[in-house]
């Protein structure tokens, strides 16, 4: 953001500039895990497309909203077993897995990436906050309902520039947590 005019970079250009900026670099073997290694072995002899559908490894997720007022979102992706060479997923599409608009709140996505894509997911929630005055959930649960409608599953973490903070998500469970002066509230399943 402070270094460049540019939103994102990847691959070769970004592998660049991360060493132009001193930062420190590892070899893509030491992203390499033996557990996961196994996983993609076991997808390939079941001679399945080799796509996690489960997706089960997934997303870190966290939206804010500071005294100012001023939202962020940040969103890192786990990754999909099985996916082709080049993918790449909503996780680093500003839009789509994570998005922050002071007028109207940020939102960090995780699920099947690909639908949240097609839906804009993030935005659209903002969108819907800013231009038609829904509250956060009600917004958040349209979106969601759309991303199910399309075929995807997965979820978003959601907080308004109002403060109403929250989760929508149409899989058997989520990881998530809020934290605020009033307390902290954690969950997995949807009944929690």
């Amino acid at each position: 953001m402070e270094k460049s005019p540019h939103v994102m970079l990847s691959g070769a250009g970004a592998d660049l500039f991360s060493r132009e900026q001193g930062l420190e670099q590892a070899d893509p073997d030491w992203f390499a895990l033996p557990e996961r290694r196994r996983q993609l072995e076991e997808m390939k002899r079941m001679g399945a497309d080799w796509f996690d559908v489960d997706m089960k490894y997934g997303t870190v997720g966290a939206v804010a909203l500071d005294t100012s007022g001023h939202v962020a979102a940040a969103t890192s992706t786990g990754g999909i077993t099985g996916k082709r060479w080049g993918r790449i997923g909503d996780s680093p599409i500003i839009g789509a897995g994570t998005y922050a608009d002071d007028r109207a709140g940020a939102v960090s996505a995780t699920g099947s990436g690909e639908y949240f894509i097609r839906e804009a997911a993030a935005h659209e929630i903002c969108a819907r906050i800013r231009l038609l005055g829904q509250a956060a959930k009600a917004a958040a649960d349209a979106v969601i309902a759309e991303v199910g409608k399309l075929g995807g599953t997965g979820g978003v973490i959601f907080v308004s520039r109002s403060g109403e903070a929250g989760w929508s998500f149409n899989s058997s469970g989520m990881y998530r947590g809020r934290a605020s002066a009033a307390g902290t509230q954690v969950g997995i399943y949807g009944d929690e």
